[in-house]
């Protein structure tokens, strides 16, 4: 199983945790069987940990008409927004929720070039709270497709667990869809707003899969 960089951190940290934890429990404790309980749960807790940051071995197919999910995740929203912070105009809102056992990366939606990146600080309201898109630390993007000048914007949002958002998209950069656009740590969410006139491929509710579900054509 291969792991994200990002995870290298979170993963030292807990398992000198853990260890302490478990020696002191061997030393302190006599009970063996408590000694089981520990260890068993250390594992395990490891496990979910190595798990989180795991990265799928997923092939890309490229498409500049394709619009696909920059990340795995449940469906939550399908609604016509007007974005105000750099489109300045009405595009339908996808936002995709990531619980804590989905793949935390994230790929570029489309083809094209990076025209705008920006970090905005805020709150830690849960996820799926309808303020949490303006209201919550965010990251905004937005790429300018090859096709027909059409351009995509795509938030990640921080969620009340999620305290660490990586965005690695730099503006005036070319980027390709089936390359890593960023990484949130624990569970969070991804708003992609494509134009109204593109032609949506998903329904609420749907499982969504970064890098391969197709959300919209253009």
């Amino acid at each position: 199983m291969k792991i994200h960089r990002e995870g290298f951190p979170t993963i030292i940290i807990v398992c000198i945790l853990l260890s302490a934890i478990n020696w002191l429990n061997i030393y302190f404790t006599p009970f063996t069987l408590l000694h089981i309980i520990i260890a068993v749960i250390s594992v395990v807790f490891l496990f979910l940990i190595f798990y989180f940051f795991r990265v799928p071995n997923r092939v890309v197919n490229l498409d500049d008409n394709k619009i696909i999910a920059p990340s795995d995740g449940k469906l939550v929203v399908i609604e016509k927004v007007f974005e105000s912070e750099y489109l300045n105009e009405e595009c339908t809102q996808l936002s995709i929720f990531m619980s804590p056992l989905n793949v935390h990366k994230q790929w570029y939606p489309v083809n094209g070039k990076v025209i705008y990146s920006k970090y905005h600080p805020g709150k830690y309201l849960v996820a799926w709270h309808p303020k949490s898109s303006t209201e919550n630390e965010r990251t905004t993007i937005v790429i300018n497709a090859k096709v027909n000048d059409v351009k995509v914007l795509y938030r990640q949002i921080a969620g009340a667990v999620a305290r660490r958002i990586c965005n690695y998209a730099k503006e005036d950069t070319d980027v390709k869809q089936n390359q890593e656009a960023g990484f949130i740590k624990f569970g969070s969410r991804i708003d992609v707003l494509v134009p109204i006139s593109a032609s949506i491929k998903v329904s609420l509710n749907d499982k969504i899969v970064g890098g391969e579900t197709i959300l919209a054509t253009i």
